[in-house]
């Protein structure tokens, strides 16, 4: 008689914190155990297998993993005094930067891999039911991880991530990721193609293009040439049916001119683009090795500017960076105002092991900093906050994400990132449908659906016809 060859059913259970990339990341792992059976689950209790996938940005990073895997332990014992198997995973850049670290603190954990390894995660789950002790996988294998990953599954919702770039060549001073990451490597343009492609065929209406330092990207070509982001994103754009595209995150140095064009060429494009800058003043950006200075920024935004008008930035900061002068900050103060940003992040300076700046002195004291990343924040709400007052009035249009947290209402993304509510049914879910602002709020927008839904953006062909 014929035997049912699939698997049976375990349970995954994946824990992410940081960036997008890590989400991306999640969310191929979850492919990559698929086949062995793993369906997803949200409970420690019905997991077969957790995977914690790590960010070492945060201040205290490694401290929160080791605190989570204190309670999971207790979980898994509970299982095994039942007979049953947990396999514990660590994840993401905790995992490559401090692997050792985690198997002596907690040698209960069985598989600790850094986030270039994971298309090998089948054979390390075998290992790991086999033989007592961890599997351990942080090298930098010298095949691409991502021609050994399975097609990407259907998005699970109008918004899908595509990771087209990795690493970093940059080496600034305070940022762990070409330790953690490795090298700058960009994936060939026709695998990207072919996953997008696949990634609207599934729903997905919107697209972000991911990198550590995505506009960085300089990937092989179908045509043997090597292709910039702005290429890529022309290419992308074409796809019929997706609606939407975004990148993220950036360096100033990488905005080239063809990128910088694609934003007044590309209607899919959207007017909002992250590009960090971590310090108004010369001299900290070059302790911060950015490469760059405060005019090179200023004349990159007005580049960007004169090609799409409406365009809003976000930013990054951080204060207290290592030998920073309160002429440091005043000068990232002036750099705030004189831009203007519709969004930002802002962090107090916190070591990182392996870093130059973890050993560049002078410290700046911890109240010092405090106080520092309070003027920058207050600055900043009001700029956000400013920003989303003056939508206002504004007809705009929203991809609605699903319903929102109140009976009735709907959530979604305007152009510029914004969380947009407002009331109508639950089918609008993965539409793009015209609102009027009627309220803007500290975080979000508040707004009325017109009825109907938007008219689709015109096609590639259409764009150059025109």
């Amino acid at each position: 008689m014929p035997s049912d060859a699939s698997p049976p059913k375990k349970r995954l259970l994946i824990r992410t914190w940081g960036c997008q990339m890590n989400v991306y990341d999640s969310a191929r792992m979850a492919d990559v155990l698929a086949p062995l059976g793993y369906a997803p689950t949200e409970l420690p209790e019905e997991a077969d297998m957790v995977i914690l996938n790590t960010c070492h940005i945060r201040e205290k990073a490694s401290e929160k993993v080791f605190s989570d895997l204190g309670r999971l332990r207790g979980v898994k014992e509970e299982k095994a005094a039942r007979g049953e198997r947990m396999i514990l995973a660590v994840a993401g850049c905790v995992a490559q930067a401090e692997g050792a670290e985690i198997t002596a603190r907690a040698p209960y954990v069985d598989i600790v891999l850094g986030p270039q390894t994971y298309h090998r995660l089948p054979e390390m789950v075998a290992r790991a039911s086999r033989a007592a002790g961890a599997v351990i996988e942080t090298d930098f294998p010298a095949e691409d991880k991502f021609d050994h990953l399975p097609e990407t599954a259907a998005p699970s919702g109008p918004i899908a991530f595509l990771t087209v770039q990795e690493g970093c060549d940059k080496f600034c001073s305070f940022c762990v990721v070409p330790y953690t990451r490795g090298a700058e490597f960009s994936r060939p343009a026709t695998q990207v193609l072919a996953e997008a492609r696949r990634l609207v065929a599934g729903g997905a209406r919107e697209i972000a293009l991911l990198g550590q330092n995505v506009n960085a990207y300089h990937g092989a070509g179908p045509d043997g040439r090597e292709w910039g982001l702005g290429r890529l994103l022309r290419e992308v754009a074409a796809i019929p049916g997706l609606a939407r595209l975004r990148y993220t995150t950036s360096h100033p140095r990488d905005m080239d001119e063809d990128l910088i064009a694609a934003h007044g060429e590309l209607p899919q494009l959207m007017p909002f683009l992250h590009l960090p800058v971590q310090s108004g003043s010369d001299r900290m950006l070059q302790a911060m090795n950015r490469g760059h200075k405060a005019a090179d920024f200023h004349r990159v935004v007005e580049k960007l500017r004169a090609a799409r008008p409406d365009i809003a930035l976000s930013s990054d900061f951080i204060a207290g960076h290592p030998g920073e002068s309160d002429a440091d900050h005043a000068a990232t103060l002036a750099l705030i105002r004189e831009v203007g940003f519709a969004q930002a992040f802002s962090f107090k300076y916190s070591a990182r092991p392996g870093t130059p700046a973890a050993g560049a002195g002078p410290q700046v004291p911890e109240a010092v900093k405090d106080a520092r990343l309070a003027e920058i924040q207050a600055l900043l709400r009001d700029q956000q906050e400013a920003f989303n007052r003056s939508r206002a009035g504004a007809v705009m249009e929203v991809l609605c994400t699903g319903p929102a947290r109140h009976p009735g209402q709907m959530a979604g993304r305007s152009p510029w990132l914004q969380p947009v509510h407002f009331d109508g049914p639950a089918q609008l879910a993965g539409q793009i449908v015209p609102v009027r602002i009627t309220a803007g709020h500290p975080n979000s927008l508040a707004a009325e659906w017109l009825g109907g839904a938007a008219k689709a953006p015109p096609s590639h062909q259409e764009i150059r016809a025109a």
